[in-house]
């Protein structure tokens, strides 16, 4: 096959005073920063159906992308040359992983049997590149959104036919991921919501959501995977309200529903903006409940209010991912998985080069930002201090369990008005521009 990119050579680190737009001016794959290579922090991720896949349409226009190795049709041939220029970016860009959707990467086919051998035929596609290159999979999972059949959800749908098919087809593709040495599987409820509540048994959907889950915990045991699966919470979009809206949402769904062993949770940017709050916010909630499994990277236009899926370039953005990605001890089998696409006018194949670079480099920015605050310190260090009254006395006890409401309130009696600290907002806000 002739290279899917002949002009571009391989992306290499030439620092910051580079003024070559094909290099990297910070990510070096090999620098050590808080005891690991740039490498091992990112885990970076090409997303084939934005990298392959998408054709730059958007809801007023055709697709605009050109693709030169892509004869437009949904041919078995086709596809799997669409592999090699993949696994070709890949290379050239120097990253380890990506992550697919089943009918990304395999068309479907006009039965659940032909759709089964179109992805089993790229399949092998992509185990000869895996081994040709010693690229990995992030992960997998099967798309349950685009097909009419999932109009009214594929989990949540009314119709036992259609959750059916939901199951069967997540079946194949959790076995092509585990065929491909996945690190993971997600589970994208693109449709699982409603959009209007007339029409909706909500407690019946959520029961069948969670059933569901357990039936693919139940195949993932008996094929032997044994990476984690992951849920990507969004709000909506296209629904009004889709059940898996945010981390919280998510994790109060596992909890009710006896998942919480089984699963972690995919964050992404774009959807926390969506869901009213800063990646920051969903990524300290999962923390906290020890359920931060992956990163889809990418960011969006606060002024539109749909998923846009912008590279992510903004340094604060990505100093607080790799600050709460560090204090969480790294990824393990999650990544950082650029879930983003070029936008519409950026439609020549150098453009997918230019937006993963400037990604790459402004995560790399933003984890020797972040190491450099937690080395500092103070940051931390005011954190503590600001709960320092909870480390000795009435507060160890309150923390620990073993105080009542009658020892609160004689404590009150006897020390009466609380002295409250500033919280030092505009300080801490500075303190943090001293490092960017």
């Amino acid at each position: 096959m002739n290279e899917a990119f002949p002009d571009i050579p391989k992306i290499a680190f030439e620092g910051p005073t580079s003024r070559n737009p094909l290099s990297f001016k910070h990510y070096n794959a090999e620098e050590v920063v808080g005891g690991k290579t740039m490498k091992e922090h990112m885990r970076f991720g090409v997303a084939y159906w934005h990298a392959m896949r998408n054709s730059l349409a958007d809801p007023f226009g055709m697709g605009t992308a050109q693709r030169p190795w892509d004869d437009g049709t949904d041919s078995i041939p086709n596809a799997q040359r669409r592999v090699w220029a993949c696994f070709e970016f890949m290379d050239k860009l120097g990253v380890d992983y990506y992550c697919f959707h089943d009918r990304d990467v395999a068309p479907e086919g006009r039965t659940l049997a032909e759709s089964n051998a179109n992805l089993d035929a790229v399949a092998d596609e992509l185990e000869k590149a895996q081994q040709a290159t010693g690229k990995k999979l992030l992960w997998g999972t099967a798309c349950l959104f685009a097909h009419p059949r999932y109009c009214q959800g594929a989990a949540t749908s009314p119709n036992a036919h259609v959750f059916a098919y939901a199951a069967a087809q997540v079946k194949k593709a959790l076995e092509v991921t585990h065929r491909l040495g996945g690190e993971g599987y997600t589970f994208w409820g693109g449709r699982e919501g409603y959009a209007t509540l007339w029409n909706t048994n909500m407690k019946r959907e959520l029961d069948h959501l969670a059933r569901f889950l357990h039936l693919a915990v139940d195949h993932k045991k008996k094929i032997g995977f044994e990476g984690p699966f992951y849920i990507e919470p969004k709000p909506r979009e296209p629904s009004t309200h889709q059940y898996d809206s945010d981390a919280a949402a998510c994790l109060n769904f596992l909890r009710e529903y006896g998942l919480m062993e089984h699963f972690k949770l995919n964050l992404e940017t774009n959807h926390a903006t969506l869901a009213g709050h800063t990646m920051r916010h969903e990524m300290q909630v999962a923390a906290a409940a020890g359920a931060l499994g992956s990163v889809d990277a990418n960011t969006g236009d606060e002024l539109i209010g749909w998923d846009t899926d912008q590279f992510p370039t903004n340094l604060y953005l990505t100093t607080q991912i790799m600050l709460e990605v560090i204090k969480m001890g790294g990824f393990t089998t999650g990544g950082l998985n650029f879930d983003a696409k070029v936008r519409r006018e950026s439609f020549e194949p150098v453009d997918l080069f230019h937006a993963h670079i400037g990604g790459m480099d402004a995560f790399a920015r933003g984890l020797k930002i972040a190491q450099a605050i937690l080395d500092d310190g103070r940051l931390e260090a005011h954190i503590a201090q600001r709960y320092g009254t909870f480390d000795s006395g009435i507060g160890a006890k309150v923390e620990a369990g073993t105080t009542s409401f009658e020892e609160l309130e004689a404590f009150t009696l006897e020390n009466g008005e609380p002295l409250l600290a500033s919280g030092r907002q505009e300080f801490l806000e500075n303190l943090v521009n001293e490092f960017m």
